[in-house]
Order: structure tokens, then sequence, then C-alpha cells
């Protein structure tokens, strides 16, 4: 019998229309002179650009390790037999989670117009230890680290927590019937093995972090977005200054997802349960993973 292969005309006709798309998309970028290239060339390595994408990882790199830590506390507290801390875990996450970033940036902007002196001390009966001027302690920097880690933290919460709560009701038992303290079983027992659920989301929202900060521009902090604002201010060349930012993120974005590709590899060895592969993750398999040789035996 004679085999015919089966015939897709439907995707035949989804890969012209797609390459048809694609060519005029790059024909675009090729000859439409409105991009400026010669422009996104000049102001690419700038110092001004430079320095707005170097305060765009210190924002992100602070702002998500705190935001990482107070998670992985707000997800205790909320897995607490106590009801006060889950009350008041459960309050912090409802509050920052469900109000705007950019409300939120504003706010801790602002924070002197409510709070002009920050007192430290026991409320209502008790004495005031000691006393700071609230613009003098939280400036823009400080705002804004405020703002996005606070924000993120409410998320990291409620990841940390779906990845302790995937871990086998087991795992707990087996370690407290060898009298493991609780501190020692979270840390040696289930967040090793949380890992796995934690880590895929985590690189996720680390990678909004990193497009999150763009939104501190708006209190007048000059990272990336609004170095190249300030620029295209000054010269008239909003499309080519706003290439220049989309590069830039697109660069770091690329960076971290390749960071994220072999930090799940790592927690994911020996379950089977590693990065699911794709185009990148293929690419990147065959680039780092190498495989020896066998040796050729001697002649005897």
């Amino acid at each position: 019998m004679r085999v015919v292969p089966r015939r897709h005309p439907g995707r035949w006709i989804g890969i012209a229309v797609v390459l048809v798309l694609v060519g005029m998309l790059v024909e675009g970028f090729i000859t439409n002179p409105r991009y400026q290239w010669d422009v996104v060339g000049e102001y690419l390595f700038s110092g001004a650009v430079l320095s707005g994408l170097v305060r765009t990882l210190e924002l992100t790199a602070i702002a998500m390790t705190i935001a990482i830590v107070l998670g992985i506390v707000l997800a205790l507290m909320r897995l607490s037999q106590s009801i006060v801390l889950r009350g008041v875990a459960g309050a912090f996450v409802w509050l920052f989670r469900g109000t705007p970033l950019l409300v939120q940036l504003l706010f801790w902007n602002f924070i002197s117009a409510l709070f002009p002196v920050i007192s430290i001390g026991i409320p209502f009966i008790g004495p005031t230890f000691f006393t700071l001027d609230a613009n003098t302690v939280i400036p823009t920097f400080v705002a804004a680290i405020l703002g996005l880690a606070l924000y993120e933290s409410a998320y990291m919460a409620e990841i940390v927590r779906a990845g302790i709560l995937s871990v086998d009701r087991g795992q707990f038992e087996a370690a407290q019937s060898l009298g493991m303290r609780r501190s020692v079983l979270m840390r040696k027992i289930v967040l090793p093995q949380a890992m796995r659920m934690i880590i895929p989301p985590t690189g996720n929202e680390t990678i909004g972090m990193l497009k999150f900060s763009s939104l501190v521009s708006v209190i007048g902090l000059p990272e990336l977005l609004n170095s190249v604002q300030l620029i295209y201010a000054r010269t008239f060349e909003t499309i080519p200054m706003l290439i220049v930012a989309t590069i830039w993120y697109l660069v770091v974005t690329t960076v971290l997802t390749i960071g994220q590709f072999f930090i799940e590899r790592h927690f994911g060895r020996g379950s089977g349960q590693g990065p699911r592969p794709s185009v990148v993750g293929r690419l990147l398999r065959t680039a780092f993973t190498f495989h020896a040789r066998p040796r050729q035996g001697r002649p005897a």
C-alpha cells in the first residue's frame, strides 16, 4: 500500500500569513527613516542612559531582595497557628495587593504630609524613644524602594505559601516524629522542596519588578525611563529614545530569563520537574551542555 502523508493546508496557510506579517515588520524596521536608528546608536551607550540603567538595576535588586525576605516571613505568619499572626499577615497582603503600585509610590513619596515626624516608642501610654524627620528618613530613593518592595512582598507571600503547601504533609509528620524543631524543619526539609514551586513565579516576579521600576519616574527618580524622557524632552526625538529604553529592558530581561532557567534546572535535579523544554531552553541546553566523548580502548 502506498502511504500518503497527511496534508495540513491550515498549517501552511498560517505559516504563510505569519511570514508575510514578519516580513512587513522587518521591512518597516529597515526602510522607515522615522525610527532614526542613527540616533538610537548615538544614545544607546550614553552616560545618562547608562546611569538610569544602573539605577533601575539597583531598584530591582534591592526591592526584590526585601520582597523575598518579607514574603517568606509573611507566608510563615499566614501558616502560623496564632490567629494574631495570621490576621496581621492576611491584612498586610490584602492591603498591599489590593491597591495599585502607582498609588503606593505616590503615598510613600508624600508620606511627610501625613507624618512630618516619625516617632518610635510605646503607643498611647509609653515614652517616645526617638523621633526622626520623615523627609530625611524617606527620601525619593527610599520611597521608591518601600513602594516596590512592600507591593511585591504581598505577592511573594502568596507564592511562598503556595510552595510550602505543595510539599507533602508526610514530610512534616516524618520530621516532627524525629523531634526536629519547626525552624529546622522549614529550613532543611520544607523550603528546599518548595523551591521547585517557588522559583518559576519568583523569576517572573523579578522580571515584572524590572518593568515596574519604570513607574518611579512619576516621583522624579532618574531611572532608565526617566533618563530617556529627560533626553527626548530636550531633543524632541521621542521614538528613538523609547527604542533605546526598550532595547535595554529586553537585554536585562533576557539575562534574567537565562538565570531563571539555570536556577530552575538546579532545584529540579533528580525530580523530573525541571523547566519544560522551550525554544530558549533548547538553545541554552545546546550551548551549555557538553557531552564527554567516550574513550576509545587501547589496542591490545
